[in-house]
């Protein structure tokens, strides 16, 4: 495994982000646990989940499954980066008690709280904003952190589908309070959605957060949808917007194209996705969320993987991305 530096951080991560989304919903808890073992043994260490994770009824399920998992011991806690998030509405049935979602100093207090007793964890490495907060002021956020990194129950704050123009008005926030800000953004980002590229990750570099895309094969549309398909597995291939986006014939078209390029280089589309995103500045490791360990396995095998310049320069041509700020839209 390949390690870097979190942002400006002095903590060191792989360049993998095991995602846990999956663990409840999509697979039972000793599976669950069974790919968290492997991802360890295969030197993953930053774990990825969220406090709404297990949805419906069954929101907090996924920390549980991470904390039965600390539980068994054999240094598994002190070998995780524990990422979670806040923000969700907790509710089972949507309708949330007042001040028991968003990011009020309230919420924040008793969210920590409720995922460290789901998490069996006395403290989180990396306590992520789920979505920016329209009616709470920054200046409460960030009295409501640096208490909770006083009392020792996180360490660092990150952010999670923030515009460019709200992580610097976060950060510059926080510097004014001599707070120390946040230090990384998990952004949808993978090459058939560019659109970080023109102000979410050059902010993020400004002011020294790590990026850590989310959804890298863009709902399983870059992880050889169309060859699956073909097989008949492409039911559990792509899901969500992403198989709304295959039905439109320019969208298909162009994973064809993908496609029809790896098959000539020999690749697997899946590992190409993760892999292309290991060449993209900024960014500190895609978040994979496997189902399988099959999954993990292709994962993993994805960040050694050496991406030849004539493959990088199909793939933009295939995928061209926006461009900077301004440039992208004026001149």
């Amino acid at each position: 495994m390949k390690y870097t530096q979190l942002g400006r951080t002095g903590l060191e991560v792989s360049r993998l982000v095991l995602g846990t989304m999956n663990f409840g919903p999509q697979t039972n808890e000793a599976d669950s646990h069974a790919i968290m073992d492997a991802a360890l043994d295969a030197g993953v260490n930053i774990f990825d989940t969220a406090n709404v994770y297990g949805w419906g009824e069954n929101k907090g399920r996924t920390e549980e499954i991470l904390g039965t998992w600390f539980a068994q011991g054999g240094e598994r806690r002190d070998k995780v980066v524990l990422a979670t998030k806040v923000y969700g509405n907790m509710a089972a049935d949507g309708d949330a008690w007042p001040n028991h979602h968003k990011l009020s100093a309230l919420n924040i207090r008793r969210a920590v709280d409720a995922s460290l007793k789901r998490l069996q964890t006395d403290h989180i490495d990396l306590y992520q904003f789920h979505h920016i907060d329209r009616s709470t002021p920054v200046e409460e956020i960030w009295q409501a952190i640096d208490v909770l990194i006083q009392q020792g129950k996180i360490l660092y704050a990150g952010s999670s589908n923030f515009a460019g123009w709200k992580i610097a008005q976060t950060n510059e926030t926080a510097r004014r309070l001599g707070s120390y800000g946040l230090v990384s953004e998990q952004c949808l980002y993978n090459l058939a959605e560019r659109r970080a590229e023109m102000e979410v990750i050059p902010a993020a570099q400004e002011y020294g957060l790590g990026v850590i895309p989310w959804s890298p094969l863009h709902g399983g549309l870059l992880g050889g949808v169309i060859r699956k398909e073909r097989e008949g597995g492409a039911a559990r291939s792509v899901s969500g917007r992403s198989a709304d986006a295959l039905a439109n014939t320019t969208v298909r078209a162009q994973i064809q194209a993908y496609e029809d390029l790896l098959d000539k280089h020999g690749l697997e589309p899946g590992e190409v996705g993760l892999a292309w995103l290991l060449t993209r500045p900024g960014v500190t490791g895609p978040i994979s969320g496997p189902r399988t360990r099959e999954q993990l396995d292709s994962a993993v095998r994805a960040v050694d993987l050496e991406l030849s310049d004539e493959v990088l320069a199909s793939l933009d041509e295939i995928f061209p991305g926006p461009g900077p700020s301004p440039e992208a839209f004026a001149w």
